[in-house]
Protein backbone atom coordinates (compact mmCIF):
# COMPACT_ATOMS: atom_id res chain seq x y z
CA UNK A 1 0.00 0.00 0.00
CA UNK A 2 1.09 3.58 -0.64
CA UNK A 3 2.09 5.66 2.38
CA UNK A 4 2.55 9.37 1.50
CA UNK A 5 5.07 9.85 4.33
CA UNK A 6 7.31 7.24 2.71
CA UNK A 7 6.37 6.98 -0.95
CA UNK A 8 6.78 10.61 -2.00
CA UNK A 9 6.23 10.10 -5.73
CA UNK A 10 4.70 6.66 -6.37
CA UNK A 11 4.26 5.75 -10.05
CA UNK A 12 3.32 2.44 -11.71
CA UNK A 13 6.35 0.60 -13.04
CA UNK A 14 6.15 0.93 -16.81
CA UNK A 15 8.14 -1.04 -19.39
CA UNK A 16 8.62 2.01 -21.62
CA UNK A 17 9.01 4.78 -19.06
CA UNK A 18 11.38 2.83 -16.83
CA UNK A 19 13.30 0.92 -19.50
CA UNK A 20 16.60 2.59 -18.52
CA UNK A 21 15.89 3.12 -14.81
CA UNK A 22 18.18 1.51 -12.24
CA UNK A 23 18.07 1.37 -8.44
CA UNK A 24 20.94 1.61 -5.97
CA UNK A 25 19.80 -1.21 -3.72
CA UNK A 26 19.84 -2.09 -0.89
CA UNK A 27 18.71 1.18 0.69
CA UNK A 28 21.51 2.62 2.82
CA UNK A 29 20.11 6.02 3.81
CA UNK A 30 16.74 5.78 5.55
CA UNK A 31 16.25 9.55 5.84
CA UNK A 32 13.41 9.05 3.36
CA UNK A 33 11.48 7.46 6.26
CA UNK A 34 12.35 10.10 8.88
CA UNK A 35 8.72 11.36 9.03
CA UNK A 36 7.14 7.88 9.00
CA UNK A 37 5.48 7.63 12.41
CA UNK A 38 4.08 4.13 11.91
CA UNK A 39 3.47 1.50 9.25
CA UNK A 40 0.96 -1.28 8.64
CA UNK A 41 2.12 -4.79 9.51
CA UNK A 42 0.62 -8.12 8.51
CA UNK A 43 -0.27 -10.84 11.01
CA UNK A 44 2.68 -12.91 9.77
CA UNK A 45 5.08 -10.16 10.96
CA UNK A 46 3.93 -9.92 14.57
CA UNK A 47 6.55 -12.24 16.08
CA UNK A 48 9.49 -10.34 14.55
CA UNK A 49 8.02 -6.86 14.97
CA UNK A 50 7.12 -7.40 18.64
CA UNK A 51 10.79 -7.90 19.48
CA UNK A 52 11.68 -4.28 18.69
CA UNK A 53 8.61 -2.14 17.99
CA UNK A 54 5.35 -1.37 19.80
CA UNK A 55 2.40 -2.94 17.97
CA UNK A 56 -0.84 -0.96 18.19
CA UNK A 57 -4.05 -0.70 16.18
CA UNK A 58 -5.82 2.08 14.29
CA UNK A 59 -9.08 2.42 12.43
CA UNK A 60 -8.46 2.33 8.68
CA UNK A 61 -11.59 2.91 6.63
CA UNK A 62 -14.67 0.71 6.69
CA UNK A 63 -15.63 -2.71 5.43
CA UNK A 64 -18.49 -3.64 3.10
CA UNK A 65 -20.96 -3.40 5.99
CA UNK A 66 -19.79 0.08 6.95
CA UNK A 67 -18.02 -1.15 10.09
CA UNK A 68 -14.54 0.21 10.91
CA UNK A 69 -11.59 -1.79 9.62
CA UNK A 70 -8.82 -2.44 12.15
CA UNK A 71 -5.19 -2.20 11.03
CA UNK A 72 -2.24 -3.33 13.16
CA UNK A 73 0.77 -1.02 12.96
CA UNK A 74 4.37 -0.89 14.10
CA UNK A 75 4.92 2.44 15.85
CA UNK A 76 8.13 4.39 15.23
CA UNK A 77 7.47 7.68 17.04
CA UNK A 78 5.38 9.36 19.73
CA UNK A 79 4.40 12.50 17.80
CA UNK A 80 3.32 13.12 14.24
CA UNK A 81 6.00 12.88 11.54
CA UNK A 82 8.53 11.45 13.99
CA UNK A 83 10.53 8.29 13.33
CA UNK A 84 12.80 7.57 16.27
CA UNK A 85 14.24 4.53 14.51
CA UNK A 86 15.98 6.71 11.91
CA UNK A 87 19.16 8.23 13.32
CA UNK A 88 21.48 10.15 10.96
CA UNK A 89 20.11 8.11 8.08
CA UNK A 90 20.74 4.79 9.81
CA UNK A 91 18.12 2.29 10.97
CA UNK A 92 18.23 1.70 14.74
CA UNK A 93 16.82 -1.82 14.77
CA UNK A 94 17.97 -5.21 13.56
CA UNK A 95 14.73 -5.79 11.65
CA UNK A 96 12.15 -3.74 9.79
CA UNK A 97 8.56 -4.27 8.68
CA UNK A 98 7.88 -5.53 5.15
CA UNK A 99 6.73 -2.14 3.85
CA UNK A 100 10.22 -0.80 4.48
CA UNK A 101 12.10 -3.92 3.45
CA UNK A 102 10.47 -3.81 0.03
CA UNK A 103 10.96 -0.06 -0.45
CA UNK A 104 11.14 1.74 -2.95
CA UNK A 105 8.38 -0.52 -4.28
CA UNK A 106 4.79 -0.65 -3.10
CA UNK A 107 1.33 -1.77 -4.17
CA UNK A 108 -0.89 0.65 -6.04
CA UNK A 109 -4.52 -0.40 -6.16
CA UNK A 110 -6.42 -0.04 -9.44
CA UNK A 111 -9.68 -1.22 -7.86
CA UNK A 112 -10.85 -3.70 -5.23
CA UNK A 113 -9.54 -6.63 -7.26
CA UNK A 114 -6.55 -5.29 -9.20
CA UNK A 115 -3.24 -3.76 -8.20
CA UNK A 116 0.04 -2.78 -9.85
CA UNK A 117 3.68 -2.61 -8.80
CA UNK A 118 4.62 0.99 -8.05
CA UNK A 119 8.00 2.66 -7.60
CA UNK A 120 8.82 5.74 -5.53
CA UNK A 121 10.24 7.89 -8.31
CA UNK A 122 11.11 10.55 -5.71
CA UNK A 123 13.74 8.37 -4.03
CA UNK A 124 17.36 9.48 -4.52
CA UNK A 125 18.36 5.90 -5.32
CA UNK A 126 16.56 6.01 -8.69
CA UNK A 127 19.43 6.45 -11.16
CA UNK A 128 20.25 5.95 -14.83
CA UNK A 129 23.38 3.86 -14.24
CA UNK A 130 25.35 2.12 -11.55
CA UNK A 131 22.39 0.29 -10.00
CA UNK A 132 20.08 -2.68 -10.48
CA UNK A 133 18.03 -2.51 -13.69
CA UNK A 134 14.27 -2.97 -13.72
CA UNK A 135 14.20 -4.21 -17.31
CA UNK A 136 16.70 -6.03 -19.48
CA UNK A 137 17.89 -4.92 -22.90
CA UNK A 138 15.06 -7.01 -24.37
CA UNK A 139 12.52 -4.95 -22.46
CA UNK A 140 11.55 -7.83 -20.20
CA UNK A 141 11.48 -7.50 -16.38
CA UNK A 142 14.72 -8.49 -14.69
CA UNK A 143 14.83 -11.25 -12.07
CA UNK A 144 14.99 -8.52 -9.42
CA UNK A 145 11.74 -6.94 -10.59
CA UNK A 146 10.04 -10.34 -10.91
CA UNK A 147 11.05 -11.15 -7.34
CA UNK A 148 9.66 -7.82 -6.15
CA UNK A 149 6.37 -8.63 -7.87
CA UNK A 150 6.19 -11.97 -6.07
CA UNK A 151 6.95 -10.34 -2.71
CA UNK A 152 4.29 -7.68 -3.21
CA UNK A 153 1.75 -10.28 -4.31
CA UNK A 154 2.42 -12.34 -1.18
CA UNK A 155 2.28 -9.25 1.05
CA UNK A 156 -0.98 -8.10 -0.53
CA UNK A 157 -2.48 -11.53 0.15
CA UNK A 158 -1.50 -11.54 3.84
CA UNK A 159 -2.64 -7.91 4.13
CA UNK A 160 -6.16 -8.90 3.09
CA UNK A 161 -6.08 -11.89 5.44
CA UNK A 162 -4.94 -9.64 8.30
CA UNK A 163 -7.82 -7.23 7.76
CA UNK A 164 -10.32 -10.10 7.93
CA UNK A 165 -8.63 -11.62 10.98
CA UNK A 166 -8.71 -8.47 13.07
CA UNK A 167 -12.37 -7.85 12.38
CA UNK A 168 -12.90 -10.49 15.05
CA UNK A 169 -11.31 -8.26 17.72
CA UNK A 170 -13.60 -5.48 16.58
CA UNK A 171 -16.71 -7.65 16.63
CA UNK A 172 -15.86 -8.91 20.12
CA UNK A 173 -15.38 -5.28 21.26
CA UNK A 174 -11.91 -6.09 22.58
CA UNK A 175 -10.26 -2.83 21.52
CA UNK A 176 -10.16 0.42 23.45
CA UNK A 177 -8.54 3.81 22.84
CA UNK A 178 -5.03 4.06 24.22
CA UNK A 179 -3.67 7.19 25.83
CA UNK A 180 -0.75 7.89 28.10
CA UNK A 181 0.84 11.06 29.42
CA UNK A 182 4.52 11.35 30.21
CA UNK A 183 6.25 14.10 32.16
CA UNK A 184 9.23 15.51 30.23
CA UNK A 185 12.43 16.85 31.82
CA UNK A 186 11.34 20.47 31.27
CA UNK A 187 8.17 19.86 33.25
CA UNK A 188 5.85 19.74 30.23
CA UNK A 189 3.60 16.77 29.48
CA UNK A 190 3.69 14.63 26.35
CA UNK A 191 0.30 13.12 25.55
CA UNK A 192 0.10 10.17 23.17
CA UNK A 193 -3.23 9.03 21.76
CA UNK A 194 -4.93 8.08 18.50
CA UNK A 195 -4.12 4.39 18.87
CA UNK A 196 -6.14 1.36 19.96
CA UNK A 197 -5.01 -1.41 22.26
CA UNK A 198 -6.54 -4.66 23.49
CA UNK A 199 -8.68 -4.30 26.60
CA UNK A 200 -7.20 -6.90 28.96
CA UNK A 201 -10.22 -6.97 31.26
CA UNK A 202 -12.58 -7.76 28.39
CA UNK A 203 -10.13 -10.36 27.08
CA UNK A 204 -10.01 -12.11 30.46
CA UNK A 205 -13.82 -12.05 30.67
CA UNK A 206 -14.29 -14.06 27.46
CA UNK A 207 -15.88 -17.47 27.78
CA UNK A 208 -13.76 -20.58 27.22
CA UNK A 209 -15.26 -21.36 23.82
CA UNK A 210 -14.37 -17.93 22.46
CA UNK A 211 -10.84 -18.10 23.89
CA UNK A 212 -10.37 -21.48 22.23
CA UNK A 213 -11.63 -20.06 18.95
CA UNK A 214 -9.12 -17.18 19.17
CA UNK A 215 -6.38 -19.66 20.00
CA UNK A 216 -7.18 -21.92 17.04
CA UNK A 217 -7.31 -18.99 14.61
CA UNK A 218 -3.92 -17.71 15.81
CA UNK A 219 -5.45 -14.43 16.92
CA UNK A 220 -4.78 -15.07 20.61
CA UNK A 221 -1.07 -15.43 19.92
CA UNK A 222 -1.10 -12.13 18.00
CA UNK A 223 -2.82 -10.44 20.93
CA UNK A 224 -0.12 -11.71 23.29
CA UNK A 225 2.60 -10.42 20.92
CA UNK A 226 0.87 -7.04 20.89
CA UNK A 227 0.79 -6.92 24.68
CA UNK A 228 4.46 -7.87 25.01
CA UNK A 229 5.43 -5.25 22.44
CA UNK A 230 3.92 -2.43 24.51
CA UNK A 231 7.06 -2.49 26.64
CA UNK A 232 8.87 -0.80 23.76
CA UNK A 233 6.87 2.39 24.31
CA UNK A 234 9.25 3.15 27.19
CA UNK A 235 12.18 2.89 24.77
CA UNK A 236 10.51 5.33 22.40
CA UNK A 237 9.93 7.77 25.25
CA UNK A 238 13.61 7.59 26.24
CA UNK A 239 14.64 8.20 22.61
CA UNK A 240 12.17 11.07 22.32
CA UNK A 241 13.60 12.73 25.44
CA UNK A 242 17.15 12.25 24.16
CA UNK A 243 16.27 14.26 21.05
CA UNK A 244 14.83 17.20 22.97
CA UNK A 245 16.91 20.38 22.98
CA UNK A 246 19.20 20.58 25.98
CA UNK A 247 18.06 22.96 28.70
CA UNK A 248 20.10 26.19 28.82
CA UNK A 249 22.78 26.26 31.46
CA UNK A 250 21.97 28.26 34.59
CA UNK A 251 23.78 31.63 34.75
CA UNK A 252 26.81 31.80 36.98
CA UNK A 253 26.28 33.30 40.40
Amino acid sequence: MINPLLHRKPVPVDRNEHRSVQLTLPVQDWSIASELNSVFIAASEFADVAREFPILFVQAGTDEAGKPEIAPIAVFGLVQKQNLFVEQGGWRATSMPTTLRIYPFCVGRVDAERWVVCLDAGWSGVVSEGGHALFGTDGEPTDMLKDVGRQLEAFEAVTQQTRVLFRRLRDLDLLRPMRFDAKLPDGSTLGVDGFLTVDEQKLQALDAATVYELFKSGLLGLVHAHMVSLGHVRKLLDWHIARLPAAPAAPAA
